[in-house]
């Protein structure tokens, strides 16, 4: 994807740490609602270009995210781009993926690719998000923890409306300190919403889910387990509901190296049949039925699950107002055919920053439109393509057919694992290569319904 950076302002940006000797006139550059991935990303771009971007979470970090808690080497690729991939010393470090499926198992390392690593790290979202967050305090953002933004501030009548625009226009929010309850508002140029998959603060601006595209659904809990340190995360392909048939989804046992393992099952609702389904017992099956050597039991479970619903492939929009960008997980950015949200986070709050650069710097409203180009031009064609293959492995039969065929080769297996992962190679025409513009061309031709 393409990995821009923020335009500069024309001088230094004036620093309002928004405490109670701020001036109650003050406007921001840019307010940001959430600071998880895309947040946090987005703030530190903005400040690291010298932009006064002020960012409120209603949480304090350190915090407990649900989460699969690993990194592919794209999210590896923005922590490093921001200065953050030193930080993660201690986290547990692995260099590919175990797939399991209908009785075979195969090793899957993870390809080389001139633009990112072939390893990744699984690491908590308690610890990392706090170690990003931070980061983007360090450049130079103003970050407000336990703060959350309750209502947006709607623009007055004739305020900047840039052209097709279909969010409401608001020049900042109200928010309220999470421990006294107190309000005020916080003024900004322009607002990005970076407040996750059940972003209230999107959909009173007006965002909504697109119910035909496909839904996760997800759940994890910790585990102690003696293969805490493997270098190789596990995830099987071939998960079942209680009568024993394969559900569209898949399992996972991510080592954290700390002593536990983060295991977890998602789901992809593409049906009336799947829509139903308790995740609950699909956890409990996969924990029985997961390899002895892990000795995953209610015994060495730390905890219940908890997990949730997660919008995929761009189905939440619109995406852009007047002065309005939505990004990550509130617009439903995360990758169908792998279930990965963090690195589409990062890279949409880096897509978001350098476009409210552009806006900044003199480009006004109409240049926030080049977000949603940034997004077709980074993604569009390939979750138009994970979402043709979400709906054939909806169907159990061809899942059985495409997933079995593929554990018979590990070539084949390899090249999925490419394409799954985003890790396409722009330098050469390898069979992987091959096989997503075959996928693409179906795609294109073929309405989204069929």
């Amino acid at each position: 994807m393409p990995s821009p950076s923020p335009a500069a302002p024309p001088t230094a940006a004036g620093s309002d740490d928004g405490g109670p000797g701020a001036s109650a006139g003050h406007v921001h550059d840019v307010l940001v609602v959430g600071g998880g991935p895309s947040g946090s990303s987005c703030a530190y771009w903005l400040a690291e270009a010298g932009w006064d971007v002020v960012l409120v979470e209603k949480k304090r970090f350190p915090r407990v995210k649900t989460c699969g808690d690993g990194l592919t080497p794209r999210s590896v690729r923005q922590l490093a781009d921001m200065g953050v991939e030193g930080a993660l010393a201690g986290a547990h470090r692995y260099t590919g993926l175990k797939a399991h499926a209908f009785g075979r198992i195969l090793d899957l390392p993870w390809p080389q690719h001139p633009s990112f690593p072939d390893y990744g790290y699984v690491i908590t979202r308690h610890d990392l998000d706090a170690l990003v967050n931070e980061r983007a305090a360090k450049a130079g953002a103003t970050i407000w923890q336990g703060t959350e933004a309750v209502e947006p501030i709607a623009a007055d009548t004739g305020a900047a409306g840039g052209p097709a625009a279909e969010l409401r226009p608001c020049t900042g929010a109200v928010v309220r300190d999470t421990a006294t309850g107190a309000t005020r508002e916080v003024r900004a140029r322009y607002v990005v919403v970076a407040d996750g998959a059940n972003s209230r603060f999107g959909r009173v601006l007006g965002t909504g889910r697109d119910r035909a595209q496909p839904l996760g659904m997800a759940l994890r809990g910790y585990y102690t387990s003696p293969g805490h340190d493997r270098t190789y995360i596990e995830s099987h392909l071939d998960i079942r509901d209680g009568d024993g048939k394969v559900v569209p989804g898949y399992g996972w046992i991510f080592p954290l190296g700390d002593g536990r393992v983060n295991v977890g099952v998602g789901l992809l609702s593409t049906g009336s049949r799947w829509r139903g389904m308790n995740t609950t017992t699909l956890m409990e099956h996969f924990v029985a039925g997961a390899p002895e050597e892990w000795e995953l039991s209610p015994a060495t479970c730390l905890g219940p699950p908890t997990g949730g619903r997660l919008p995929m492939g761009l189905a939440v929009g619109p995406r852009v107002g007047p002065t309005t960008l939505v990004v990550g997980d509130a617009a439903g950015t995360i990758n169908p055919f792998n279930g990965e949200g963090i690195a589409y986070g990062y890279e949409t709050g880096r897509l978001a920053a350098a476009t409210l650069g552009e806006a900044l710097a003199g480009g006004g409203p109409e240049a926030l439109l080049r977000y949603e180009e940034r997004l077709e031009e980074a993604y569009g064609l390939y979750y138009r393509v994970a979402r043709a293959f979400i709906r054939l492995i909806s169907h159990p039969e061809l899942m059985r057919l495409c997933v079995g065929t593929g554990m018979r080769s590990q070539p084949l297996m390899s090249w999925i694992l490419r394409i799954m992962a985003n890790l396409l190679r722009p330098d050469e025409t390898g069979p992987a290569e091959a096989a997503y513009r075959a996928l693409a061309l179906i795609a294109r031709l073929a309405p989204e319904g069929a």
